[in-house]
């Protein structure tokens, strides 16, 4: 009997296949005396190593097959496997209780665990599920258990599961697995992301797959509208592979226009880029035809890691991008750590509210021989290409003028040294705090360029936790009170010369593009697989006419009365 399920849609694309469920076995521990300690902790020692052992293996594996920022994830495993906080207490455990290597494991992680997952902390929440993952993994060898492997599956399939680690997720050939559905889980999770980096269909948070769907049962997964069909008739077959050929289709018709230029119906042009976390991404920007990188995040240098990154490592990966970029803007964003966003080599004490506290440029102004490094790195790489660098989390002017005497100071010191640097790069902010888009027009007369931050600049002005499930109604990009702001921010840009960009998740999707085109935004920066799409919607639009709404959008009272009013624009 065909059933309909419906999850939330975290990757793009339809795919039929036979269902394969993924389920580890359990893991069941018993507390047992031990008489030889000595014996038990070399036991424990051995299961470490085997789970380090793998998991360098993998995070090769996906550095290879994707690029660094994913297997970054890997590298955070392998901290923990490492992390005298948790390694301490278990060892310590064996040793005065006399306990088998399994129960002190389990009882320890156990505690972490809980006691992340307790935190109103995204980040915190998600180390708590790597301290699973890998506890999972180091009791397998200690139980003598087999974990089932996603890279042995050697079928067409569909993975159901309650949920898809990263290790899990990294293992998916594509060839095979054509798509997965899991019970739990969000478009932000890991699985998610990697899914969208592997091109495959996805839909999380479907709640009931794992007890609805059986081994062999033939599944549909939507991942452009989040359905999840079980057990098609042939009529379900027949119109799902209709709308999957209509969608590759439309990805070829995209296809077509990787190299023209971004140019609306009535002829005016704007500058698509693409957001980059690795030198590895810029393929990804150049196969789907970006014109620029809108936002280069640098942190993913500092993470995964033990310690600072050198002058000469940052200067190796700016450089890389630069020259693959071929003298496109490339916009860089200087060190944004805080917030969600941790070091474990930087032990800042921690705070009550980190999305409001010391991070970004905040942080980077404290540390300022850190963050001279970094300036210095880049001004030395400037040479290889058009760059641009943004500081983030500006709040006042008097911290945009810090930081660019900073700049300033370095570019200096550089030149004394007889070391060429570009004379022509610009100097902007990302606009993300309330405070800085109202003084749009001051800032203007300063800086070189804004580019727009929605993601938090809508969760700072709605006051809402963009993480944080019961208040993610009042994550509203089309609320009023945020085109106002960015129309504010554009407007003041325009009146001193200058250009703003957006880089948050607004930029790619489709109600805002109408929008912000019709606001004057200057440059969309988006995830590199979205810019064909949003060139393919520009192009059919008219700047003209989008302006000739503006006033009318803004007058709007709600949310839903502004995203009902451009589907009724853009669908007549």
């Amino acid at each position: 009997m065909t059933q309909k399920l419906s999850g939330i849609a975290a990757s793009n694309g339809i795919a039929i296949a036979k269902a394969f469920r993924l389920e580890n076995p359990e893991l069941i521990v018993k507390k047992t005396s031990i008489s030889n300690i000595n014996a038990e902790l070399a036991r424990f020692d051995s299961a470490m190593a085997q789970s380090k052992s793998e998991l360098e293996t993998i995070k090769a594996q996906t550095a290879q097959q994707m690029n660094d920022e994913e297997a970054a994830i890997f590298s955070a495993h392998l901290l923990v496997l490492s992390d005298p906080e948790l390694l301490g207490p278990i060892t310590d455990k064996i040793k005065s209780e006399n306990v088998n290597a399994e129960f002190a494991l389990q009882e320890t992680a156990n505690m972490f665990i809980g006691l992340f997952e307790s935190m109103d902390n995204e980040y915190m929440k998600e180390r708590a599920a790597d301290i699973r993952d890998v506890t999972k993994r180091v009791l397998a060898h200690l139980l003598g258990v087999s974990i089932q492997s996603p890279s042995m599956i050697k079928d067409e399939v569909i993975i159901i599961a309650e949920d898809l680690t990263p290790s899990d997720t990294v293992q998916l050939n594509p060839h095979f697995v054509k798509g997965f559905i899991t019970d739990i889980g969000g478009r932000t999770s890991h699985s998610a992301i990697l899914a969208r980096t592997l091109e495959i269909p996805a839909v999380v948070g479907a709640k009931t797959v794992m007890s609805t769907i059986q081994n062999g049962m033939i599944v549909i997964v939507d991942g452009l509208d989040g359905d999840i069909i079980v057990n098609p008739d042939t009529e379900t077959i027949a119109r799902y592979k209709e709308k999957k050929a209509s969608y590759e289709l439309q990805k070829s018709e995209w296809a077509t226009l990787k190299n023209e230029a971004t140019i609306t119906s009535d002829g005016h042009h704007v500058e698509l880029g693409a957001n980059i976390g690795t030198p590895k991404d810029v393929v990804g920007v150049l196969e789907h035809g970006g014109e620029a990188i809108g936002l280069y995040r640098t942190e993913f240098l500092y993470m995964g890691r033990n310690q600072f990154p050198t002058e000469e490592e940052q200067f190796e990966a700016y450089s890389s991008v630069l020259k693959q970029m071929d003298d496109k803007p490339t916009v860089v964003r200087t060190l944004d750590i805080g917030g969600d966003k941790e070091l474990s080599y930087l032990q800042l004490p921690k705070e009550m509210n980190p999305f409001l506290g010391l991070r970004a440029i905040r942080l980077c102004l404290e540390m300022e021989d850190m963050f001279r490094t970094q300036l210095r790195a880049l001004l030395r790489a400037s040479v290889h290409g058009n760059l641009k660098i943004m500081f983030p989390m500006i709040a006042t002017l008097e911290e945009f003028r810090q930081a660019k005497t900073l700049f300033l100071e370095e570019k200096a010191k550089l030149k004394e040294e007889h070391i060429e640097v570009s004379n022509t790069i610009e100097v902007g902010i990302m606009v993300e705090i309330p405070s800085t888009a109202v003084m749009a027009d001051i800032f203007a007369k300063e800086v070189d360029f804004f580019s727009i931050g929605t993601n938090d600049l809508i969760q700072y002005t709605m006051a809402a936790d963009r993480m944080n499930e019961r208040v993610s109604y009042l994550y509203q990009p089309f609320n009023p009170a945020i085109l106002r702001l960015v129309k504010n921010v554009i407007d003041a840009s325009h009146k001193e010369g200058k250009w703003t960009g957006m880089c948050g998740e607004m930029a790619g999707d489709e109600i805002a593009i109408p929008i912000l085109l019709g606001l004057g935004l200057d440059e969309f920066s988006m995830s590199a697989s979205s810019i064909l799409k949003a060139r393919s919607q520009i192009k059919k639009l008219s700047k003209v006419e989008m302006e000739s709404h503006t006033d009318a959008i803004l007058s709007l009272s709600t949310s839903d009365e502004v995203e009902s009013y451009v589907r009724a624009l853009t669908t007549k």
